[in-house]
């Protein structure tokens, strides 16, 4: 899947690109690419891959490359990000010059801390494959690598790998294909990148290590969400897939509520503090997804309007869209502050020798964040303003965020207390959503030039006002199996 290139004041890349694949090794009895289609042309690519020196890109199985098909072709710069599993999402940006492009460094720098980008391998790959065909349509394309990893006195060593790669097919015809070359005498992958298997270098392993006491499951987590914030960052700051920023705003969420619930563990004021100085990161991150959501949200909405009213949505939402953009490029600018790359740096400092100390009960600490909520709503009037709603919804979520680190420690009824914490935050959460998409029609009607994009806007509004009255009626039944669930905890 390919992605066109935002105009949005986004890193200006060439291309972006869903990478589907799959990695073998031609084994002894390889019997070739006798597969149907056709050839592809055989080619020889030109690869300087960078790092920092001490490999943090790599570590995070980021790829970083400048590549020249032949020698007459511009090179490009590639960055490869994970996907999950074995896919990955691949960015290109033209090669103007020697030096890293101040727009890839900067799309990589919660990664590299402001260490420097070296080239740490050269590579000549001899490609030859073919495109695979099924009913007039391109499958995949499978090639062979041949790969040749230069040092300064000439070829070091080689390699060779097989990759399947889809182009318009399915994950059932890529198992296919796999199958197919296992059945030709295609053997398991190295297992490494090309980058690791040029330098020789074992990937590293993130081995979760045992955990003996409740403590380790905080700070298990916690080492879980900062991962997912380093895998997130990149995406963010590039703007293509809008579900970057919600994981990477979810691992912040986490970590600022995992540091919270889990006081009895840990050192209080190192947590607090780590506590406070994500918070402004993880507000410029809701800015823009929650935009994000407004606009999605609208789209769908306007879609069932009057088609008198339709062209009047378009300018609301253009209207948003250009908010969004405004959103995205302050985000750009506070994930590059010194004070955010600083508090990337003392989570994995802190992650690495965590400051455990004390004794808790992951059980007892449900307890105590489900009876906040509770006193909430008890405390609250018959009927609750949007603000102490949304309020009690927060609540929620950190119940919830610690029953996830009791189920993690096998702490008995906190799946189930999980699942019903979801459903309270769906509800309260469409609330929430109707909420802000109500004030801020109102607040941005001065700027509507045209008098049916007011008359869209007051639809709109009622829509909301829909939405809004389902979810108060629905949070009660929600409420209480949740409460239900929490007496496990007592």
């Amino acid at each position: 899947m390919s992605f066109a290139v935002d105009g949005a004041g986004n890193a200006p890349f060439v291309n972006a690109t869903d990478e589907r694949e799959r990695k073998l090794r031609p084994g002894p009895r390889f019997q070739g690419l006798e597969l149907p289609g056709r050839p592809l042309e055989e080619r020889v690519l030109r690869s300087e891959y960078f790092d920092t020196e001490d490999l943090r890109l790599a570590a995070a199985s980021v790829t970083l490359r400048r590549r020249r098909v032949g020698d007459q072709d511009p090179a490009v710069w590639q960055l490869k990000l994970p996907r999950g599993g074995a896919d990955r999402l691949e960015i290109e940006w033209p090669s103007t010059g020697d030096p890293v492009p101040s727009e890839v460094a900067q799309t990589l720098v919660a990664l590299t801390r402001g260490h420097a980008l070296v080239e740490t391998a050269a590579l000549r790959t001899h490609r030859s494959g073919v495109l695979v065909r099924k009913q007039n349509r391109d499958i995949a394309e499978v090639v062979h690598d041949d790969v040749e990893v230069f040092g300064e006195h000439g070829a070091r060593h080689r390699f060779e790998e097989l990759e399947i790669e889809l182009v318009d097919g399915t994950a059932r015809d890529l198992r296919r294909l796999e199958r197919r070359l296992r059945k030709a005498g295609a053997v398991d992958p190295d297992g490494r990148s090309k980058l690791m298997q040029a330098l020789d270098l074992s990937p590293p392993r993130q081995a979760p290590g045992k955990a003996h006491r409740q403590a380790d499951y905080v700070v298990r987590g916690l080492r879980q969400q900062y991962t997912e914030l380093l895998e997130h960052d990149p995406g963010s700051r590039l703007g293509i897939d809008p579900e970057d920023l919600h994981d990477h705003r979810v691992a912040i969420r986490r970590l600022r509520a995992f540091l919270r619930v889990g006081r009895p563990f840990l050192d209080r004021q190192w947590a607090d503090g780590l506590r406070a100085a994500l918070r402004p990161a993880g507000r410029s991150l809701s800015a823009v997804r929650d935009l994000d959501v407004l606009i999605g949200e609208l789209t769908a909405e306007a879609a069932q309007l009057d088609e008198l009213e339709r062209p009047g949505a378009t300018d609301i939402i253009d209207l948003l869209r250009t908010r969004h953009d405004e959103a995205q490029a302050q985000m750009r600018r506070d994930l590059s502050e010194a004070s955010y790359v600083s508090v990337v740096n003392r989570l994995e400092v802190g992650l690495g020798a965590p400051r455990v100390h004390g004794a808790g009960s992951l059980k007892r600490i449900v307890r105590k964040q489900h009876r906040r909520a509770e006193r909430m709503i008890r405390h609250a009037p018959r009927r609750p303003s949007d603000a102490e709603l949304h309020e009690i919804r927060k609540a929620v979520k950190r119940a919830r965020y610690a029953a996830e680190l009791a189920h993690d420690a096998g702490v008995s009824g906190a799946d189930r207390y999980i699942k019903r914490a979801k459903k309270v935050q769906d509800v309260l959460g469409e609330h929430q959503d109707a909420v802000v998409a109500a004030a801020t029609l109102t607040e941005i009607e001065p700027e509507l030039r045209r008098p049916v994009a007011h008359m869209a806007a007051a639809s709109l509004r009622d829509v909301q006002g829909r939405r809004r009255r389902a979810s108060r009626a629905a949070f009660p039944k929600s409420w209480r199996k949740l409460d239900s669930a929490a007496r496990a905890f007592r």
